[in-house]
């Protein structure tokens, strides 16, 4: 099959969506990977490339949202993993590896001396916040309006809500999931991301109430925009003067460097939330922090202040997965992956120019976000160039390319100069296309 055939009705992807929605709501279990009209289904993953039900190959430029550091099955971990699983996949008891990949992160990072794992970003971000709360005996938390943290009630107040325009007044708690209860919104004080004025005003304002900051180093949720210097700063600023606690959400932005993304400015959080990378492709999060913040989980033979279970907590495939994963990924694979990245945002920006397309990109490390517009817009949640993505990104995949539906990249340790030039070359001929759609 052709890949300009999507959307095709006659495809074994459309048929497996239709068969999907009679026991998934809308054939799937995420809503991120939907598509319009119907979602693509995959067979197989291997190193840079996926392929779907209907034999189309594809170079992956999205890694499961940024979680696949190395890519498709990578050797050392589908063979660590094969192992695991001979001896045992989850256990009501400890394991050794569970320990290794602790150390590893612990001497990995200056702040962190004790790790707390869970399944996903979102238990890791929703812990992160019951941490704060049980240390400081407040209730209320702080976060940047727009920013997504996850499926956690608290974190995700505020999201995709048209920005708030500051003349008329200060952001209000608005709920992102109906029948979200009125007692979460009152919980949470909305902050406007990067504005320091305005945010040291609200959260001097709050601050005696706060148990916490949240606030993503990265900028994931906001398409790449990234924090300044200056409103770190002053989150930090804001701590030393009310008592509260920063919670780096770092599930995504871990990756940005080799000591984590908060090593970049300077400034230590109180509480890092991880995720994605640090399970080498099985799900997993973590809760980082200093022994006397982590104390929080630890009750000897008394209840601890903070209960906290889970089935398949540290279960022993993930933690082993997740400990080959962070030693392939040497301070030395981040540096190329940042290099190649500035190498495809310089062709971009070559064939955008050539097809007389507007183009914006925003990007940090290794990830970069995509904007068919003049410039990057303050907030993604009123994008201009909505329709040209859509067409661009359905291009994209019709000549060989999966990016996000939004445009964000994310590469891995796999991509070459030569996967770039592919990528450049299969963009060119999206453009092209979106080009000649456009008049």
């Amino acid at each position: 099959m052709s890949r300009q055939d999507y959307p095709d009705y006659e495809s074994k992807s459309y048929e497996l969506y239709l068969r999907g929605r009679n026991v998934l709501p809308n054939a799937g279990s995420r809503s991120s990977i939907q598509l319009s009209p119907y979602t693509l289904f995959l067979k197989s993953g291997q190193g840079k490339k996926v392929v779907d039900v209907d034999g189309n190959e594809l170079i992956d430029f999205n890694n499961n949202y940024t979680s696949l550091i190395h890519g498709h099955c990578h050797p050392y971990v589908v063979e660590a993993v094969n192992d695991q699983i001979r001896k045992g996949t989850a256990f009501a008891f400890g394991s050794e590896i569970e320990i290794k990949l602790a150390e590893l992160l612990c001497d990995r990072v200056p702040g962190f001396e004790q790790i707390r794992f869970m399944n996903s970003g979102t238990e890791a971000v929703m812990n992160g916040i019951k941490v704060a709360r049980a240390i400081t005996g407040r209730a209320k938390i702080a976060k940047c309006e727009n920013a997504y943290h996850g499926s956690y009630d608290a974190s995700e107040v505020s999201l995709a809500v048209e920005p708030t325009d500051l003349s008329r007044g200060d952001p209000v708690s608005k709920a992102y999931s109906a029948g979200t209860p009125q007692g979460v919104l009152n919980d949470v004080v909305v902050i406007p991301f990067n504005d320091v004025p305005n945010c040291r005003r609200i959260l001097n304002e709050h601050g005696p109430e706060l148990a916490g900051v949240l606030f993503d180093p990265f900028g994931s949720g906001m398409g790449r925009l990234q924090p300044t210097q200056e409103f770190i700063d002053l989150l930090d600023a804001m701590r030393d003067a009310h008592g509260l606690l920063l919670i780096a959400d770092e599930v995504i932005a871990f990756r940005a460097d080799y000591r984590g993304c908060m090593d970049h400015f300077g400034v230590k959080a109180d509480i890092t939330c991880l995720g994605k990378i640090i399970g080498g492709g099985f799900p997993v999060g973590a809760v980082a922090g200093s022994r006397n913040i982590m104390g929080v989980f630890d009750g000897g033979s008394e209840k601890a202040r903070l209960p906290h279970g889970g089935t398949f907590n540290a279960n022993p495939v993930t933690m082993v997965a997740g400990e080959i994963s962070l030693r392939e990924l040497t301070a030395g694979r981040i540096e190329q992956m940042n290099r190649l990245r500035q190498m495809l945002q310089s062709g971009l920006n070559d064939i955008a120019q050539k097809n007389s397309l507007p183009l914006a990109i925003n990007h940090y490390g290794s990830c970069l976000n995509i904007f068919l517009s003049e410039s990057i817009p303050d907030s993604p949640i009123v994008r201009a160039d909505e329709e040209l993505m859509d067409r661009f990104h359905v291009a994209c995949l019709n000549h060989g390319l999966f990016i996000a539906p939004r445009g964000m990249v994310a590469l891995s340790t796999v991509i070459t100069e030569e996967d770039i030039a592919a990528a450049l070359e299969s963009a060119d001929a999206a453009m092209r296309d979106v080009a000649a759609e456009s008049g």
